[in-house]
């Protein structure tokens, strides 16, 4: 970023709009030197756009400009009221100083020496608060927030280590938040004093290479709390512009120390970022802010610096935040859709899309995402099967629209599987299904309830393609070989296809199955290449086979001898099918034994072998059915835990959500009827609250936009209370007769959603 500071005479007429892309302005003092201290005059300040390089990358230059100075090199006065004999013939520059100077001068600025602790700044702080004296504070502030080298003078631990680790920041992170904590009670002189520290601070760090103290300055800057208010924002925005601009070397270190902070620390920036974001997107009053055009920077610089607090969450042990803290709400409200397409035209250019980082999308665009782009699929077959049938001057049926599946109930994996080969260039039709023998038009419940009973039918354990774990309640791979793995591929497209039709799947897969579908994200080009062998891990295992990776673990931790005490090899058995198979790990394994030096590589190929190679023909097989139906760019922004949700929905109920989103048809939320079915259903187990969600809209999970996404409807039908009540999966509606009292609507209410499943009848 080029910070250009010059004397310049404008209009009235464009100085109030030119005033407002500045920093705020600094008061003078009558000195004119180049000290490192607060007292600096600059006439004004105005921060130019980022310039791009040759190559097209953007480049903020940190270089700036002193009035009366020719060339930025050049040094101020060694005085500032003495004037040099022929200065004009004999200017002083870097270039003409003896070199000891001229590098100390560069790579070792002397550190002032600040001893104040944290005690007695408290101290200091309940003084003033009695008194009413704050010049003390205020002169702390002042000169603390004057430069970098203040700031390091203040809180670094110790001034003499240079704390150029990832792993220690060298900052006193006691001292900052007792600083920052107490700001707010400080008076606005105070306060005022910081931020003209911090504008100070990022005009004099000019210099192209950045110091780990540097790092520390901005590490410390950024935790600011003042950031909050839109009154600060220009100021903050310069701030994120400078790390922002950093380099990837900086960033890498910046990302160790915030993964240091508290969670509470940690979450105040995640959330000072994003309602910076928020507010530049939808100002509440526009006028306070610059025109959007003059800080287009804003929203990119703020976003990149989020994307290491993002990665500071990814790379921790275990991650500070849940990943859906890093989602923008404010951004369903954008037009995404034109932010995703540029992203597909220019992928990672230098044009910046919130698409480059997907993290800050929440899983309700992510899924309308998928869901437009799908339309615009289904809308190509469809239009394509029209032009097709036209142009041989045949007869257009309505019905080559949609992906029509008619299975029979009693042979339904077998017709669904002749189906949906049979129409295999239709799948990004819109889907529709019959039952053979049943009246009725799909309107949506159909295909709901097929989808349902089919998944149930083939995750059984007696169906044999998927074992089930009790331990860990998931379903795994069957690892028995065969010469037709078709089936797993009709899974692979009813994933496709639910996603494809906004329908949630009642399937108990692990995390790591997610992970393997999208790798890689997109069908390679080339069918050789491998596909879902994700980088999986003893934790990944532990999410499948808990006990087995308990057990691989106290090998890791065991001190005794390995080889000695557990007599093992580089050899695995399994049972497939009742029959004990052997497996070399690697060549030769089953004369390689097992030992202190080469335990962690035997754990690694063994959860490899299990987690990837022993099923590596049936995943793979369920990888393409899969991504038959969803191949989309989209799915590069997603996490494994998003395709999870957008598969599955969530299991998670919460009835009192259900009720507050509900509507109602003849009847109302303070009706006898309606208060008595609310406390039945209230006071359901769990079992019986995911029946009734089932028995009322086709599925017992929780779509991606929550209980509010149903659309659930409680309708009034006028009926003898004999009647048991009667749903409309297609519409999610159910229907109750007004019964007499609370008693009796719970009987009828149990039976009816008791026996949903084909209407009653078998």
């Amino acid at each position: 970023m080029l910070l250009n500071i010059t004397r310049e005479n404008h209009t009235p007429l464009h100085q109030a709009e030119r005033e407002r892309d500045r920093l705020p302005p600094i008061s003078s003092h009558s000195s004119s030197g180049l000290d490192r201290g607060p007292k600096l005059p600059y006439p004004s300040l105005n921060f130019i756009s980022n310039h791009r390089k040759e190559d097209g990358s953007h480049s903020i230059s940190s270089q700036f400009i002193l009035p009366g100075i020719r060339h930025g090199r050049e040094l101020p006065p060694i005085c500032p009221n003495v004037r040099l004999k022929h200065q004009h013939q004999h200017r002083i520059t870097v270039d003409n100083l003896p070199p000891e100077v001229r590098a100390r001068f560069a790579t070792d600025p002397v550190m002032p020496l600040r001893t104040k602790t944290v005690k007695e700044f408290q101290e200091d702080i309940e003084r003033a608060t009695v008194s009413g004296d704050w010049k003390h504070v205020h002169d702390f502030y002042l000169t603390t927030f004057g430069s970098f080298l203040e700031l390091n003078a203040a809180f670094k631990k110790d001034a003499s280590p240079s704390f150029n680790t990832i792993e220690d920041s060298g900052i006193n992170t006691k001292f900052i938040n007792a600083v920052y904590d107490a700001l707010s009670l400080t008076p606005p002189d105070a306060q005022r004093a910081v931020l003209k520290g911090i504008i100070n601070s990022l005009l004099r760090e000019w210099k192209g290479r950045r110091t780990k103290d540097d790092l520390r300055a901005y590490f410390i800057l950024v935790q600011n709390p003042q950031c909050t208010s839109p009154a600060t924002y220009v100021i903050y925005a310069h701030l994120l512009r400078q790390i922002a601009a950093l380099a990837e070397a900086d960033h890498y270190f910046l990302m160790h120390w915030f993964k240091k902070l508290s969670q509470k620390r940690f979450k105040q920036l995640v959330e000072r970022l994003h309602l910076f974001i928020s507010t530049r997107l939808f100002p509440v009053k526009p006028e306070e802010l610059p025109p959007m055009a003059k800080c287009s920077w804003w929203i990119p610089s703020a976003t990149k610096v989020l994307s290491l607090l993002n990665a500071a969450n990814i790379i921790s042990s275990t991650p500070i935040l849940p990943f859906v803290d890093f989602y923008n709400p404010t951004l369903d409200h954008t037009d995404f859709m034109e932010d995703y397409r540029i992203w597909q035209t220019q992928g990672n250019s230098t044009r910046f899309t919130f698409c480059q980082f997907a993290f800050i999308l929440s899983t309700v665009v992510k899924k309308a995402v998928i869901q437009k782009d799908s339309e615009q699929q289904m809308i190509s077959m469809a239009r394509q099967s029209l032009v097709d049938k036209v142009s041989r001057r045949q007869r257009v049926d309505m019905s080559l629209l949609f992906l029509n599946i008619k299975v029979r109930r009693l042979q339904l994996v077998s017709d669904s599987m002749d189906e949906l080969t049979r129409n295999r260039a239709d799948l990004k039709k819109k889907l529709k299904v019959s039952f053979v023998g049943e009246a009725g038009l799909d309107m949506g419940g159909l295909t709901k309830e097929w989808f349902l009973l089919l998944i149930r039918q083939i995750f059984h354990t007696d169906y044999g393609m998927f074992t089930f774990f009790n331990d860990s309640h998931c379903h795994w791979f069957s690892s028995w070989k065969c010469d037709n793995f078709s089936e797993f591929r009709l899974v692979g497209v009813l994933m496709g296809l639910a996603v494809y039709n906004s329908i949630t799947l009642d399937i108990s897969f692990p995390p790591c199955v997610y992970k393997k579908l999208l790798t890689p994200p997109v069908v390679p080009c080339d069918l050789d290449l491998p596909v879902g062998n994700a980088t999986l891990t003893l934790d990944d295992l532990q999410q499948v086979m808990p006990d087995l990776s308990h057990g691989l673990a106290e090998l890791l931790s065991y001190e005794g001898n390995v080889e000695e005490d557990f007599c093992t090899t580089f050899q695995v058995s399994q049972e497939e099918l009742g029959v004990i198979k052997s497996y070399n790990l690697k060549p030769g394994g089953d004369k390689i034994p097992v030992t202190n030096q080469n335990r962690k590589e035997y754990v690694q190929l063994y959860v490899d072998f299990l987690l990837n190679k022993s099923i590596y023909r049936q995943f793979t097989t369920f990888y393409y059915g899969f991504h038959s139906v969803c191949a989309s760019d989209a799915l590069m922004l997603l996490r494994p835990e998003e395709v999870e949700i957008l598969v599955c929905g969530s299991p998670n109920l919460d009835m009192s959500s259900l009720q507050k989103a509900a509507q109602y048809e003849g009847y109302s939320k303070t009706d006898p009827t309606i208060r008595a079915f609310w406390d039945v259903v209230l006071g359901f187990p769990l079992k019986f609250q995911k029946r009734l969600l089932h028995f009322s809209t086709g599925s017992d999970r929780v779509p991606v936009g929550g209980m509010a996404d149903l659309n659930f409807k409680i309708s009034k039908i006028d009926a003898s209370t004999e009647w048991l009540p009667i749903s409309h999966t297609c519409f999610n509606q159910i229907c109750l007769p007004p019964y007499k009292n609370k008693k009796e609507l719970k009987q009828k209410l149990t039976i009816a959603i008791s026996n949903a499943e084909g209407f009653g009848l078998e």
